[in-house]
């Protein structure tokens, strides 16, 4: 085992793990390796030497005081404390001692044994390194190349160094990829599977997806001018997101919109034609769910308790509110994350320019 650190900072630099790390690998699997060849009923330690980049191996044993019950022939694991100061005269019970065990005797046995543990060990150390980094990852934009569909319509792509796997369901209605496609999405979750090994799931009918899009085509979300406070999607469908300016002098909707739509047209375009609507936050509830059941006018809003509000409207704003199949009051909901309850009021709601001209328009919301 001569010039052993070489070969650890070749396994590092070529893996690309931390040294350190690859150091207690293959003192482990030394160690794991003397308990296959001498017995797991010993102790063991392994010891790197730095100025000659040797590793050693040590059986340990423990200094027990003169006649106690635990020494005996059997047990190899214990030293009288007699015997022991014939090798230390200062070692005192409790103290341990260390006998080098040569590597050369292990034999090719134990050394074939030796680098199947190296193996396991190496690739439980990559293993560990890439879960980790993937796990950091949740939520972020990737994109990769499909290499398969099953017959399940599940859809795996090639991220980097692991095969991604897409399933029907994080799919928008509709989508239908084949071998050699590129796919966006955003990492959803990554667990460990018993038989597959680490899997990296991925959506592109999450929030997220829709949030990661937005700070790709959107410089100012990028750069942290315009901060996305919620979002919420009916895949393939509809969307909602609430923003906040961190700029006085830039308009969070109109800059995500882009002149004549164009930046959030291209996004839509990436969901299959899905509406986005873009609302501006406040920290004020009652504003917040007003603005979140546009394009309905609303009259009042009342926040009866936690997760609950109350929406007053005239008749003919029931249906906005409601949109199509319900589906604009369900994503207020789920972007606010109040349950809704409409209302009626009796009469017709005035023009857009009459409201803006009515200075008690906000107040009246309060009520």
């Amino acid at each position: 085992m001569s010039k052993i650190l070489d070969i650890i900072e070749s396994i590092a630099n070529e893996k690309g793990l931390d040294i350190k790390e690859v150091k207690e690998t293959v003192k482990t699997a030394l160690i794991n390796t003397a308990k296959k060849v001498y017995g797991r009923e010993y102790e063991y330690g392994a010891e790197i030497n730095p100025e000659t980049k040797t590793l050693k191996l040590y059986q340990k044993v423990t200094v027990l005081q003169d006649g106690d019950e635990e020494l005996s022939e059997e047990n190899e694991n214990y030293i009288s404390l007699s015997e022991a100061r014939d090798v230390d005269p200062d070692i005192e019970t409790g103290d341990e001692l260390t006998y080098e065990l040569p590597l050369n005797n292990l034999g090719r046995t134990a050394a074939a044994t030796l680098q199947r543990e190296l193996e396991f060990h190496i690739q439980r150390l990559l293993e560990t390194k890439i879960f980790d980094r993937y796990k950091n990852m949740i939520g972020r934009r990737v994109f990769g190349s499909v290499v398969r569909v099953d017959h399940e319509e599940n859809t795996y792509i090639e991220v980097n160094e692991v095969r991604a796997i897409l399933p029907r369901r994080s799919r928008i209605k509709g989508e239908k990829f084949k071998v050699g496609d590129v796919v966006k999405s955003v990492i959803r979750k990554v667990y460990i599977d018993k038989v597959q090994g680490i899997i990296v799931e991925l959506s592109r009918t999450s929030p997220k997806f829709l949030e990661a899009l937005l700070a790709l085509e959107v410089p100012e979300i990028k750069d942290e001018m315009i901060e996305i406070n919620a979002s919420a999607r009916i895949p393939g469908e509809r969307a909602k997101i609430a923003l906040t300016s961190l700029h006085p002098n830039i308009d969070a909707v109109g800059a995500t919109v882009g002149t004549k739509g164009v930046r959030i047209n291209s996004i839509s375009q990436e969901l299959h034609g899905e509406n986005i609507d873009c609302i501006e936050y406040s920290t004020i509830p009652e504003i917040f769910i007003s603005r979140a059941l546009s394009p309905a006018i609303i009259s009042n809003v009342k926040i009866v308790s936690e997760n609950k509000a109350v929406v007053t409207l005239l008749a003919d704003q029931k249906s906005k509110a409601i949109g199509k199949s319900g589906i604009n009051i369900r994503l207020t909901s789920m972007l606010t994350g109040y349950e809704i309850e409409l209302v009626e009021l009796e009469g017709t709601s005035p023009s857009n320019s009459d409201e803006i001209k009515d200075p008690n328009a906000l107040k009246n919301l309060f009520k």
